[in-house]
């Protein structure tokens, strides 16, 4: 199989929450599961589910969906956890289904900063807009911080 190399734009991975489109950079992607058994972890916060084995490591799993303040749902055959991993620190988001891999050029990107300064559009890098849809773009390094 060859290497795709593309010099146009960034890759996302793409999932859904609520049918709305959601991308990271697939850069900070390293393997995406179905559902895994969670340990709940006391004096987290609720938006963290708590932490999987995954292959012997502990990693902790994070609700997207109440990280945003959206309505729970039950898990199903289509839900995923995508493990993350920044600056060597991994973790996984709970997301409803994973759509696919796209591609975005500069252009077709915008800029959220233009529509809001609301300190809850820290999580999003931009707005993707390809093929008549829109995915948001999120800036995974605040979703991870916990501090907020």
């Amino acid at each position: 199989m060859g290497e795709v190399v593309n010099v146009d734009g960034k890759q996302y991975v793409v999932f859904l929450l609520d049918k709305e489109n959601y991308g990271v950079e697939i850069h900070s992607v390293t393997t995406i599961e179905k559902m895994l058994p969670y340990a709940r972890v006391p004096k987290t916060p609720d938006y963290i589910k708590g932490v999987i084995n995954l292959r012997g490591e502990i990693v902790p799993i994070m609700d997207i969906r109440t990280r945003f303040g959206m309505e729970a749902r039950e898990e199903t055959e289509e839900t995923r956890i995508i493990i993350i991993k920044i600056n060597d620190v991994s973790f996984g988001i709970i997301v409803d289904e994973v759509d696919e891999v796209l591609t975005l050029s500069e252009e077709a990107i915008e800029n959220v900063s233009n529509f809001t300064n609301d300190i809850s559009m820290d999580y999003i890098l931009g707005v993707g807009k390809i093929d008549g849809r829109i995915v948001t773009l999120l800036n995974i390094e605040k979703l991870a911080d916990i501090t907020n």
